[in-house]
């Protein structure tokens, strides 16, 4: 497969590389063959401009079938910095125009399935070692929640945006994606919640999270009226993530006191204090059911505990699921058994912290070479060594040695004391695993926004914005029911300040130190200003109706914010078409 994928890769540049030769000016033919008049061949006739070649990509959509191949492969503004398929090429040249649709359907289904496997790698894997690395680490729960936890809940948030930043065509989609996922959890999963279940908020974490929420939309609008990012605009989003960390420390410190000091007084008719996130003293531990309890002690072979560790599947449970569980499980296990045999997992609430000797073996084999085969799509692993030995034949041998020590240093039945090293295994892995899918969903939005003449900015705030927000939907909506509104009403905030303050400032952070340049943000029109707008309006609505309901938030409340979020919609739609556009002066 490596060495068919290099050879393709071979044939294509050698290829690019005659037609660049063919279609470059020729020296000494004159002024006019170099004027603007005389563009060459690369203008591409009839359907484009005769005086320049005109580099945007959407107007491959105004060519015919003869022509569009070629544009596609040639035009710089066509190609994609990473990913594994190129999804332009293959809708352009390896099917008819008749297929379109047949194709587009294609790609619209792989790419709910990427959402699919984003959401499990999330929540199976890149969550599990966050929480057992922050246990490690001995971290309290608000640090950790603020910091691990919530970088493992915003995770495709936070890729995708990585993605879309280190592109200035697709820097659209990561603004569009923020902004659409902030309107969206703040209006229609904060009013669900609501509806689902009314409640008091708690004041103090309301104010904090939506007053820091406020500043950062209010810094990402300045940077789209500028127009570019700097470095220290980008330091300036993570230390405003900084401080918005050291803020929920220092209050529940000081919550802890009073609490501690209320307690001490001789007064038993004191009623139990409410955590700072809004929660009561009442455990807040789930029942997740047979699949998450330690399982009876037995005696098994090694070829029984691989077997069994590679199952995605549990017997018992499939039994008792309904048939759209089912179906849905259908859907999940061959990733499952991708992320099985590829990411480590250290699971503390089990009595053997789910260490399986052969297969954690294993992992020290297919953990690296899935790193190296995923880092920049797989460009790093096909590097040789001295032209001799490839970085892929390395990682495996490298692998191989730590997997044979390891054997022989450890037992079936009792994980080691360097377990938890398999914990930052397993997160560095399921990060690049992420970034990898995210590299795809982006690139697929970004030919779905060619195809149908669609801007980067409404793709990231309904495609996008919703594939990345429906795994926070559905826990924080399932929270509510369980009898935490509270908690649930808190992350609605939480987790989205750390997606935009750390998504943009990381991301552009990478960028001007990659390019040494500005991020340069192009804002497509009204409607980028429209996500804005509509953005800011919401978290002032919330800012001043919950503060005069006495913080009590009813399905009047509920009903109210979803409305809000169907007329943004509706007139996010009409500006993208043309509907609704700024009067020429």
């Amino acid at each position: 497969m490596g060495g068919s994928r290099a050879l393709n890769h071979l044939q294509l540049l050698s290829w690019l590389w005659l037609l660049l030769r063919d279609t470059s000016p020729v020296q000494g033919a004159g002024p006019a063959a170099q004027t603007p008049g005389n563009p060459g061949p690369l203008a591409l006739q009839e359907g484009m401009n005769s005086t320049m070649i005109d580099l945007e990509c959407r107007n491959v959509r105004k060519l015919n079938a003869s022509e569009s191949c070629l544009f596609v492969k040639t035009n710089p503004d066509c190609q994609s910095d990473g990913g594994y398929l190129n999804y332009l090429e293959g809708i352009f040249c390896l099917f008819s125009p008749s297929l379109l649709p047949l194709v587009v359907m294609v790609y619209v289904l792989w790419l709910f399935y990427l959402f699919l496997f984003l959401a499990v790698t999330a929540e199976k894997f890149f969550c599990p070692n966050l929480s057992a690395i922050s246990t490690t680490l001995k971290l309290s729960h608000n640090v950790a929640g603020v910091t691990f936890l919530a970088f493992g809940n915003g995770a495709p948030d936070v890729f995708s945006a990585l993605v879309a930043f280190s592109n200035a065509r697709t820097a659209g989609l990561a603004i569009g994606a923020l902004f659409g996922a902030g309107v969206l959890v703040t209006t229609v999963v904060a009013g669900g919640i609501a509806i689902i279940r009314p409640f008091k908020a708690a004041t103090r974490p309301f104010f904090r999270d939506v007053i820091f929420y406020m500043v950062a939309v209010f810094l990402m609008s300045t940077a789209l009226y500028k127009g570019s990012i700097s470095l220290f605009w980008s330091l300036g989003y993570l230390g405003l993530y900084g401080f918005y960390v050291f803020t929920v420390v220092f209050s529940t410190w000081i919550y802890q006191r009073q609490r501690v000091a209320s307690h001490s007084l001789p007064n038993p008719s004191v009623p139990p204090v409410e955590s700072e996130d809004g929660s009561s003293s009442v455990s807040n531990s789930y029942d997740y059911g047979d699949e998450f309890r330690p399982q009876l002690h037995s005696v098994s072979s090694t070829a029984q505990i691989l077997r069994h560790s590679l199952n995605p599947l549990d017997y018992q449970i499939w039994k008792r699921k309904s048939w759209y569980w089912k179906l849905l499980k259908v859907f999940k296990m061959p990733v499952e058994f991708l992320l099985l045999l590829t990411v480590p997992l250290v699971d503390l609430d089990k009595d053997d912290r789910n260490w399986k000797r052969p297969l954690n073996c294993l992992h020290l084999i297919t953990s690296p070479i899935t790193c190296v085969m995923t880092l920049q799509s797989g460009a790093y692993g096909f590097y040789e060594i001295q032209g001799i030995f490839p970085i892929w034949a390395v990682t495996i041998l490298a692998g191989t040695f730590l997997a044979s020590i390891t054997w022989f240093l450890t037992s079936n039945d009792q994980p080691p004391r360097f377990h938890w090293i398999f914990a930052f295994l397993g997160f560095f892995v399921s990060a690049l695993w992420i970034n990898a899918a995210a590299t795809e969903v982006v690139n697929i939005l970004h030919s779905l926004g060619i195809i149908f003449q669609l801007s980067n900015t409404v793709l990231g705030l309904t495609l996008l914005a919703w594939g990345n927000s429906i795994g926070d939907a559905i826990s924080d909506l399932t929270l509510a029911r369980q009898g935490y509104p509270r908690m649930a009403f808190s992350a609605c905030f939480g987790g989205i300040i750390f997606n935009m303050l750390v998504g943009v400032g990381l991301g552009c952070v990478l960028e001007v130190s990659r390019d040494h340049m500005d991020v340069q943000l192009d804002p497509e029109g009204l409607l980028t200003w429209v996500l804005a707008g509509a953005l800011g309006l919401s978290l002032l609505f919330t800012f001043l109706s919950v503060p005069i309901q006495c913080f009590n938030l009813t399905k009047i409340y509920g009903f109210c914010l979803l409305f809000f979020y169907l007329g943004f919609l509706l007139v996010a739609l009409l500006t993208e078409f043309g509907v609704i556009h700024l009067r020429a002066k």
